[in-house]
């Protein structure tokens, strides 16, 4: 397989799921030293995203405001009732590309990796690509 396949199961209607100690693994078990990491998501009601992991109320406060800003219910057209998923999707965005170095992911102090739940519960995907550099 050209690509690593993280399965996520998300338990709330939105959710940060904390995947950073997947990814790390996974690179650790990879050997690259120096290279490229990339991450895609092929649903369009989730997310990847980068931020603060020391803190969980960060957590609870981006999704408060996703849920502020961009409600459940709305004047959308879209009929299947997770139009709200679709738009923040497309704002946080389904892939995130991230260096590594000396063998390890290159983030800073307090950031972790999140995979975002739009429309769940679900069964997701994270596509994981190792790129020797």
């Amino acid at each position: 397989m050209s690509y690593h396949e993280l399965t996520i199961r998300t338990h709330s209607r939105t959710q940060l799921v904390d995947i950073t100690a997947q990814v790390t693994n996974l690179v650790r078990e990879s050997g690259v030293q120096s290279g490229l990491l990339a991450l895609f998501t092929p649903h369009t009601t989730a997310a990847i995203t980068i931020n603060e992991n020391a803190d969980p109320s960060v957590q609870h406060d981006i999704l408060s405001e996703l849920n502020r800003l961009i409600p459940f219910t709305g004047p959308y057209q879209h009929t299947e009732g997770n139009s709200a998923a679709h738009v923040k999707s497309t704002l946080v965005g389904p892939s995130l590309t991230l260096f590594i170095e000396g063998g390890k992911l290159a983030l800073g102090t307090w950031q972790g990796l999140y995979f975002c739940e739009f429309d769940g519960p679900r069964s997701r995907k994270i596509w994981v690509k190792i790129i020797k550099g």
